[in-house]
């Protein structure tokens, strides 16, 4: 009998250990799935996207990437998609949902960012979370970047990532296991400009891949990324001012519950590979939240 327990121990698979454990609380689950023409329009490189089936298909090739804009703007709100990355060498190549205004606000644009960094043979893509706010764009590029390799491998089937955007908090989310918050704790480091949802595919060779070691290597194109299960919901630019904001957890007026809390830190303290407030390279007094 001991025998047998001690087979049946050696059979179950000792993967669950390396998934986070319960959110308990779901928020995509609060958000209609849409088509893709419903919420967004293609941007540019139209020749390098097709949709089937609700899923749309973008890639780069040597000629062109690829992105896609929602219609509306939105002032808050919860953005999500499923995405499925391409396997095998995709260095210098970057796969990305984010929030952004720059081309409202050009060389002084806000902007919060999912980005998929390519990566080469059998080493795991990097999640990069990422806010700027007020100027990426006018030589003084100061990011927040938050990076991540996942628990799973996101080229074997679609997984779910969404950014919350609140005045109060800005949450990133896998799978709806929260992996980063974003706290306001100042106008100056938080925006709150009304911003668009993009999702595109391009070369980024000068820096995506160990800072610009490995470049895209056009002997693999077509590099392809697939999207799907579209979300977006909130307060857009246009709502009334009563529109409320939504929550991540089941508290109405925004915040984690514990349990989020514990699972955001299990994720951080497994799969965190980079923070920029642990960076002590960087110049912090351009990062004032990392110190307050």
């Amino acid at each position: 009998m001991a025998l047998l327990l001690f087979l049946l121990i050696l059979l179950v698979p000792a993967s669950n250990a390396d998934w986070p454990p319960s959110p308990g609380y779901w928020p995509s689950s609060k958000f209609k799935s849409m088509s893709f023409y419903k919420g967004f329009r293609t941007l540019w490189g139209p020749q390098h996207q097709s949709l089937d089936q609700r899923a749309l298909t973008i890639w780069l090739d040597r000629t062109s990437g690829s992105g896609f804009k929602s219609v509306r703007p939105f002032r808050s709100g919860y953005f999500g998609a499923s995405i499925k990355l391409q396997t095998g060498y995709t260095a210098g190549v970057i796969t990305a949902f984010y929030l952004s205004n720059s081309e409202a606000h050009p060389g002084y644009h806000d902007e919060v960012d999912i980005e998929f960094l390519g990566t080469t043979f059998g080493k795991p893509y990097t999640l990069q979370t990422n806010v700027y706010i007020r100027g990426s764009g006018d030589g003084k590029i100061i990011g927040r970047e938050m990076k991540f390799h996942l628990w799973f491998d996101p080229t074997k089937a679609f997984h779910h990532y969404a950014i919350l955007w609140s005045p109060k908090e800005i949450i990133f989310l896998v799978d709806d296991v929260p992996i980063r918050r974003y706290p306001r704790k100042s106008v100056a480091t938080f925006p709150l400009r009304p911003m668009w949802v993009y999702g595109s595919i391009w070369d980024a060779s000068s820096w995506a891949t160990e800072d610009g070691k490995y470049k895209a290597d056009y002997r693999y194109q077509p590099f392809v990324a697939k999207y799907t299960n579209f979300k977006a919901g909130g307060c857009s630019a246009y709502s009334p001012a009563w529109c409320h904001p939504v929550s991540a957890s089941p508290f109405r007026s925004g915040g984690l519950t514990q349990q989020q809390y514990r699972v955001m830190r299990w994720v951080q303290t497994n799969h965190l590979v980079y923070d920029y407030c642990k960076d002590y390279k960087r110049d912090h007094s351009l990062t004032p939240e990392c110190w307050r």
